[in-house]
């Protein structure tokens, strides 16, 4: 009894008290952050993933009010987060992301952006933006057309393009040597503009190329701030009631008086039981 007692404790059992009347007025936003290899490559120092990390840090600052949700991408894309106020685990997501998060390599924009949609809700046709970060080296076709859909659903798409046009060499991770093709050849990975600003230009959003992360971050956030804003109820400003306490007093209880029972007298009365 003092065992089951003490589970309950450890569950924390509490139901919702006085809330503090607090809400928020934001909107819903899905970064879908590229972490295929080319994002190793270092035309933007000390690379293009660290820079981008560090971009989303100075974006989800400016923003506390509003809701994230993390994606990641490569050959494939995954929910890595879903849609939450609370910043500080965002960061925690976004700063441990790594190219070996996605064990397919390759960059299929269409996938990252189809997930990102799959975090928001599908009742609000407003209220939601993607913020697609990639160098755009895509593979797959059908990324402008998902776009197109997408803008019928009433999401807005800001596309950041980080890399350079002249591009650079990356190390692969597994062999410790710079990226090679089939034929041999070194990898030159370069920053393809044209597939972030078409993805952009569909969706009413802008496309911004990460140079200085300050300055994208105050366009995008001027371009965020176009998005109507709706309240919604922040849990974690809400107070609990708790009942933990009452399950400990009474294992504790029991845990004494379990103290002031003769072990001994037990086993004659079993004995005895037995007999009979």
């Amino acid at each position: 009894m003092a065992f089951i007692l003490g589970v309950f404790a450890v569950m924390n059992l509490r139901k919702p008290g006085e809330s503090a009347n607090n809400s928020r007025k934001g909107i819903d936003i899905a970064i879908a952050l590229d972490v295929s290899k080319s994002m190793l490559a270092t035309d933007l120092a000390p690379n293009r993933l660290e820079r981008a990390k560090q971009f989303i840090g100075k974006l989800m600052n400016e923003m506390p009010d509003d809701r994230i949700a993390l994606v990641l991408f490569a050959g494939k894309a995954y929910l890595q987060m879903p849609l939450t106020v609370d910043h500080g685990a965002a960061q925690l997501f976004v700063s441990s992301a790594s190219p070996d998060a996605i064990p397919q390599q390759g960059t299929v924009i269409s996938d990252a952006l189809n997930m990102s949609a799959r975090a928001f809700s599908a009742t609000d046709r407003k209220f939601k933006s993607v913020v697609l970060i990639s160098d755009g080296e895509d593979h797959d076709a059908n990324a402008v057309a998902t776009a197109k859909e997408l803008a019928e659903q009433g999401v807005m798409i800001n596309t950041i393009g980080i890399g350079s046009a002249n591009g650079a060499t990356f190390t692969d991770p597994l062999t410790g040597d710079e990226k090679r093709d089939n034929a041999g050849n070194v990898v030159v990975s370069k920053l393809n503009e044209d597939v972030l600003k078409d993805i952009a230009g569909k969706t009413n959003g802008v496309y911004v190329k990460l140079e200085n992360s300050d300055e994208a971050v105050a366009i995008l956030k001027g371009q965020l701030s176009q998005i109507e804003r709706k309240a919604f109820g922040d849990m974690s400003m809400m107070n609990f009631r708790t009942f933990y306490c009452w399950f400990i007093g009474l294992m504790l209880v029991i845990l004494v008086v379990e103290n002031f029972i003769s072990e001994k007298k037990v086993i004659v009365e079993e004995k005895e039981r037995l007999r009979a």
